[in-house]
């Protein structure tokens, strides 16, 4: 089942694992362009590939955007979480199970590494909420 192109749970996608992007392709590009368009419209800060029904390893996240303005989204192509560091406990939620969110323990700094949409390899720290999106995508 989807609302607004989002997969929503129980849908077993959501649980499998992703294949690592072998070629970053003009369709893979294509992909990370809709995800921001679709993350945006819903209102996430985050959404990850098997949530629209593509199982492979590609995220979007900005946790700190408060119109179109200032939306720039980091896209991260097969990312790896490479450090954390200290805890938070929270409310969360995703945009896969509408309107329902559950208190999560997470870090409360994050490093990831990940390819970006040329194949570069870079690494992206986070903190509060954008260490949660990295864990919870």
């Amino acid at each position: 089942m989807e609302a607004n192109g989002i997969v929503l749970s129980p849908d077993p996608r959501l649980r499998q694992e992703c294949a690592v992007i072998e070629e970053i392709t003009p369709a893979i590009e294509a992909l990370a362009e809709k995800m921001k368009k679709m993350m945006f419209d819903n209102g996430g800060c985050g959404l990850a590939a098997p949530q629209i029904g593509e199982l492979i390893q590609l995220v979007t996240i900005d946790c700190d955007y408060s119109d179109k303005n200032d939306y720039d989204p980091y896209v991260l192509i097969n990312p790896v979480i490479v450090e954390t560091a200290g805890e938070q406990t929270g409310a969360e939620g995703c945009l896969s199970i509408p309107n329902e969110f559950g208190v999560v323990q997470r870090p409360d700094y994050v490093k990831v590494r990940a390819q970006d949409r040329h194949g570069a390899w870079f690494e992206v720290e986070g903190r509060g909420l954008t260490a949660r999106a990295f864990c919870h995508e």
